[in-house]
């Protein structure tokens, strides 16, 4: 038998879930435990800021990819490729190309599986150039442009009129409200 690789199935976009469940159940009704392995939507946490609010979710990694672990043959390529919603596998015409191992440790990925350790991405709802006000603290009810954000540490730096100049201050995240 052949090793087992890690696999890329297309499918309609917002059929990752119900792709991977249908396989699962075809795999369980079929005896297949031992030639398919995993079948998984990888997820990332991120955290999105709007309106001042912090709020982590997860959101798929690749909409319109599922990862399969298996041993490639012609049954177990049968039993994903004509499952509903799948499309076909990635690579050149109907051959499948395996993800190699570098590849897969780069989407977070172990020999034991999925790593939880995988960094969350932060979504937030302003860009350099928002006008906003401020929402707590000293400066609070304060308006100013937003002129660069920093991520790493949350805050961004943003212009506001003091004493008839443009004075540079940093803020929170959590302290600002778009306009």
């Amino acid at each position: 038998m052949t090793e087992a690789k890690w696999y890329v199935a297309h499918t309609y976009s917002g059929y990752e879930n119900k792709v991977k469940i249908d396989i699962e159940k075809t795999i369980e009704n079929r005896g297949l435990q031992d030639q398919i392995l995993k079948v998984c939507v990888p997820m990332q946490s991120v955290l999105e800021l709007k309106d001042g609010k912090e709020k982590v979710s997860d959101k798929k990694m690749f909409p319109g990819y599922v990862l399969v672990h298996m041993h490639m043959n012609d049954e177990t390529w049968y039993v994903v490729r004509n499952t509903r919603g799948v499309t076909g596998f990635v690579g050149p015409g109907s051959k499948p190309v395996p993800l190699s191992e570098e590849e897969m440790r780069n989407l977070g990925f172990t020999d034991e599986g999925e790593d939880e350790g995988k960094p969350e991405r932060m979504v937030i709802d302003f860009e350099v150039g928002d006008s906003v006000v401020v929402t707590k603290g000293v400066w609070k009810d304060t308006v100013g442009v937003i002129t660069a954000i920093n991520e790493h540490k949350k805050v961004v730096s943003m212009n506001v009129d003091m004493f008839g100049r443009a004075t540079k201050i940093d803020i929170e995240f959590g302290e600002l409200k778009k306009l």
